[in-house]
């Protein structure tokens, strides 16, 4: 019966979160098109939709419930047949989601995006199926995924699941606990995405310096990985995130120094820099080493770009606190900067902690915050005018013949882009530019 439902059912995906939801997504992709389904961009033209989504905090819960009520009220009005809800959202409130929303047909969490066809079938025959188990990781062995034509970066993950346990976060509760993929695996799943064009990949992880610790006898193997990473044909940018800064050895500095493929882009989520909300938050080290790093890192990596996450409006943060995070933001000029407001999340300790913060003292927080980032980021940007750069063109602006791509300093979707005039190329292509003008976050230049 799977074939033939196979043969006629439309499915689409829509993706919400971060970009590990981004890569489960792909891998679902992958099974729907092997089992013979037919993939389409717009939920309106599906038959099946399978929403993935987010449950790491407030606002992202609330984004995936009202994008699974829009996909019920489109099976309200007949054309959709099967509504299957997966993900971070699933693994916590999977009940919630089956006794609020009746158009739910299936359900599947973190760890069982593997079974997806099946769900889909299941869910078609009218069998509501529930696939929400330990969210142990998905897949070890070699990993095929299905990537949208035009895309030429996409993320790895490397490891899955933390055991940091920081006091604010519910990752572990959605994702489990650490567990490292083998370095053949991850190659295995780069040289697949080198096949399809992928460029640039970028390796993501809850806690991607600690890699390797819990398979490989303790030995944090990253810069072995990043190494290995380099010799796969095809690939010409690797670009690393959520660096913990209490693991980020001397060797792995010595590998983002001297591996030409390696983006000199070190995305550090630092959180806060005032010590004993660190040991609030339950975060590995002090104000004083982490100081002490982006110096280590700055020094023989002269033209790395720093980018960090910081919350604002943690419990007991006083106001003095606040004012020393931002002399510390001043001090280290970071490159690329992002700023959350503390969300109080079910079940972790943070929410349990005294001397919470008003919501609107924390939204005025990060506004001050991020106009200081806005001035510096102008400030650091500002030093590429004249330089040539690497620029990978990603797609056409149209307006004035312009083409828009990025340079090694900054990340998809996140930081910011390269206006580039005088391209002739194709989509997908790395090419050389000077650099002509800066702006807060963007670059514009001429290939040279």
């Amino acid at each position: 019966m799977g074939e033939k439902l196979g043969s006629r059912e439309k499915v689409a995906i829509v993706t919400l979160g971060c970009e590990k939801n981004l890569v489960d997504s792909d891998m679902m992709a992958h099974l729907i098109d092997e089992k013979g389904y037919e993939l389409v961009d717009n939920p309106d033209e599906a038959t099946v939709v399978i929403v993935n989504t987010c449950g790491f905090i407030d606002a992202a819960k609330e984004e995936s419930v009202n994008k699974i009520l829009d996909m019920a009220e489109l099976k309200e009005a007949g054309k959709l047949k099967s509504l299957v809800v997966a993900g971070c959202l699933t693994q916590r409130y999977k009940e919630d989601i089956l006794s609020e929303i009746p158009e739910v047909d299936g359900i599947v969490g973190t760890g069982d995006f593997m079974s997806i066809t099946g769900i889909i079938e299941e869910s078609l025959e009218g069998k509501r199926p529930i696939y929400v188990g330990n969210p142990i990781f998905a897949y070890e062995d070699v990993v095929k995924r299905k990537v949208k034509e035009g895309t030429y970066s996409a993320y790895i993950k490397i490891a899955e699941g933390c055991d940091n346990a920081c006091t604010f976060c519910s990752i572990p509760l959605m994702r489990g606990g650490f567990r490292s993929r083998s370095i053949e695996s991850i190659l295995e799943e780069a040289r697949h995405l080198a096949e399809q064009g992928i460029v640039e990949i970028s390796l993501i992880a809850q806690d991607s310096t600690n890699y390797g610790t819990d398979i490989y006898d303790g030995k944090h193997m990253l810069p072995e990985l990043l190494h290995r990473l380099a010799e796969v044909e095809g690939i010409k940018w690797i670009r690393l995130h959520y660096a913990y800064p209490g693991f980020f050895t001397d060797e792995l500095i010595a590998e983002f120094a001297s591996n030409p493929k390696v983006c000199k882009y070190v995305d550090m989520p630092l959180q806060h820099s005032e010590d004993h909300i660190l040991k609030r938050m339950r975060r590995p080290g002090r104000q004083t080493d982490i100081r002490e790093l982006v110096a280590r890192i700055r020094a023989q990596v002269p033209d790395v770009a720093l980018r960090t996450s910081l919350i604002v409006g943690f419990p007991g943060e006083t106001d003095e606190d606040f004012e020393r995070l931002c002399q510390f933001v001043k001090d280290i000029q970071f490159d690329r900067l992002g700023v959350f407001t503390y969300s109080n999340e079910d079940d972790t300790p943070a929410s349990r902690l005294p001397d919470h913060v008003d919501e609107e003292l924390k939204e005025k927080r990060a506004n001050i915050l991020m106009e200081i980032q806005r001035e510096i980021a102008s400030e650091r940007n500002s030093r590429f005018v004249g330089q040539v750069l690497d620029v990978l063109i990603e797609r056409y602006e149209g307006r004035n013949d312009i083409y828009v791509g990025r340079a090694q300093y900054d990340a998809p979707e996140i930081d910011g882009e390269v206006f580039v005039s005088g391209f002739k190329g194709e989509l997908g292509q790395m090419v050389k530019v000077k650099i002509t003008h800066s702006y807060e976050y963007d670059l514009a230049g001429e290939v040279v």
